[in-house]
């Protein structure tokens, strides 16, 4: 009786002790509260900056001069290096003279016979010995000998076809013993003006509206002394040395394509660009103020392909941007909707975070954020100079 007196006094004893080892036991496994995560943010802010655009283009020729014979005979000789350099009037070809000297010799003589007998009667009228109709008959027959005679030395000098312009010279397309006639319509070569030397880009008509609505409404400004200068980036990707300058825009749209050409002119003292080549030129449609630069590094894409960024608003949590953009600069992204300046931008601890959590941001430093520009931007085609697609 005692000892169930004595189990059941310790009963309650063992419950506290089994309560406070659980109680323990629950402390030890509760897991500790979780920090806060820290990102790195780019505060935005307006900025000025020079809109330029990437338009496709072809070189074309300054000149272009088709040589052809002026009069009918056989080649005797091919006067030039085919692809080399020539002179304006330098000899080209020479077609057999022979048939032309003997035609330039005799209206030579029929002219001088016509000239004596025009003075003769010029003497003859005063005494009356002959008439004022055979006088002026004979004046007439000189006069026309005349211009036998110079046509026939024309025609001579024929014989030498001379190249019309300075530039490079390409194959022949004739050699000695053929025979060529005045009018025929193969060229016997061709001569093409390289320095300087044309480049025929094409902007999209509605490009064009885009940037001169722009303009009227203040959006854009003009881009001033420079509106007019283009660069040059060659197929290889490398960028071409020589600045050329706008030279006139076409006055209507072509209908099959809907664009516009534009004619940009560039110094070639090297001839490094030739005829055909496939270019891309660069020219500054504006000036573009109160502009938002948003760091690539800060710009994600949905599901859905849209262009997102996570902000740090007010109260230190996550908001989810939806944005609009219009193309790169450099390592940035030109931001038309969605973001503002003052807003904290996430670049660093993206996959850390979702909207609505809380975070602690620091501000990145321009260092970690700053990436190597690509050769050529992104950017839509130009218009006052020129336009862009739409990134």
């Amino acid at each position: 009786m005692q000892a169930m007196r004595a189990r059941r006094a310790l009963i309650p004893g063992m419950l506290a002790i089994a309560v406070t080892v659980l109680a323990a036991c629950g402390k030890e496994n509760k897991p500790p509260a979780a920090q806060t995560p820290e990102v790195k943010v780019v505060t935005l802010k307006d900025e000025t900056v020079t809109l330029d655009s990437s338009l496709p283009g072809r070189t074309t020729a300054f000149r272009i001069a088709e040589v052809r014979p002026q009069v009918d005979g056989i080649i005797l000789k091919r006067l030039f290096v085919e692809g080399s350099d020539v002179k304006q009037g330098q000899q080209l070809y020479q077609i057999d003279p022979a048939t032309y000297e003997a035609t330039a010799k005799s209206a030579d003589a029929t002219l001088a016979s016509s000239r004596l007998l025009a003075e003769r009667y010029g003497r003859l009228v005063g005494e009356e010995a002959v008439s004022k109709q055979q006088h002026d008959e004979a004046k007439a027959a000189y006069l026309q000998a005349q211009s036998t005679a110079d046509r026939a030395h024309i025609n001579l000098r024929y014989t030498k076809v001379l190249s019309p312009i300075s530039g490079r010279i390409g194959r022949s397309v004739v050699t000695e013993g053929a025979l060529v006639t005045n009018g025929q319509a193969t060229a016997l070569t061709t001569v093409q003006q390289l320095d300087p030397i044309y480049v025929d880009v094409t902007q999209p008509s509605t490009t064009l509206l885009r940037l001169r609505r722009e303009l009227a409404d203040g959006r854009l400004q003009a881009a001033g002394a420079n509106a007019a200068k283009v660069m040059l980036m060659l197929e290889d990707g490398s960028t071409y040395k020589e600045a050329g300058r706008l030279e006139f825009s076409e006055v209507s749209v072509d209908p099959s394509t809907g664009s516009v050409t534009l004619r940009a002119v560039f110094p070639n003292p090297r001839h490094e660009l030739l005829p055909g080549m496939f270019v891309h030129a660069r020219l500054a449609e504006g000036v573009k103020t109160s502009a938002i630069l948003a760091p690539q590094r800060g710009v994600t894409r949905d599901l859905k392909g849209q262009a997102t960024s996570l902000v740090v608003n007010a109260n230190n949590e996550v908001e989810q941007r939806v944005l609009k953009t219009d193309r790169t600069i450099g390592d940035k992204w030109l931001v038309t909707d969605g973001l503002k300046a003052g807003d904290r931008v996430i670049v660093e601890g993206l996959q850390f975070v979702r909207p609505g959590a809380k975070v602690k941001a620091t501000e990145a430093s321009a260092t970690a954020t700053a990436v190597t520009a690509p050769n050529a931007a992104s950017a839509p085609a130009a218009a006052s100079a020129p336009g862009a697609a739409k990134s």
